[in-house]
């Protein structure tokens, strides 16, 4: 695993903290309890983490395996990102800004990834399948997230070239 994707869910879009994100992901999502669901019923998708709001992490799929989280997708010249990508899912909508413990859940886990894996970079669904998908989106703080990488060490992993240019909302 070389590189891990940030990426963005919420269930049903712009609620937080139900076990259907959870749900959708060990796919025991009951599709009849919103309507939304109907829109997403039988997606087979994956992904290995997801931080909740609060910075809680749960854990999906193990790092050893294939997440299927990236979908067409290439990276630096490298084609099928699922191959080679650790994914994690931060409880949000793309557009919308994310909130600080997860930059800080994030970090933390990058930085338990990068003890165990040769991680080089991290990239946003975005920028890994361009057009095709937006998360994180322009609320995702890619600076904040660079001064929490700073801050434990992580210096040395690449970044997207969007994330010196994106800043996310200003902050309340």
């Amino acid at each position: 695993m070389s590189l891990l994707v940030v990426h963005s869910i919420s269930l049903p879009p712009g609620v937080y903290g139900g076990p259907e994100i959870e749900q959708f992901f060990t796919n025991r999502l009951d599709w009849d309890a919103h309507p939304y669901f109907a829109t997403i019923r039988g997606m087979r998708v994956s992904a290995h983490f997801l931080v909740r709001r609060d910075g809680g992490v749960v854990q999906f799929v193990s790092c050893d395996r294939r997440a299927w989280h990236a979908g067409a997708s290439s990276w630096r010249g490298r084609e099928n990102c699922n191959d080679f990508s650790v994914g994690v899912e931060l409880e949000g909508l793309e557009g919308e800004r994310f909130e600080p413990p997860q930059y800080e859940a994030l970090a933390d886990l990058a930085v338990a990834l990068g003890r165990r894996y040769p991680i080089e970079d991290v990239a946003g669904h975005e920028d890994i399948a361009p057009g095709r998908k937006g998360d994180p989106g322009g609320g995702f703080d890619w600076p904040l997230l660079r001064s929490c990488f700073g801050r434990r060490g992580v210096m040395h992993w690449g970044f997207p070239d969007s994330a010196t240019r994106r800043n996310g909302p200003p902050r309340a």
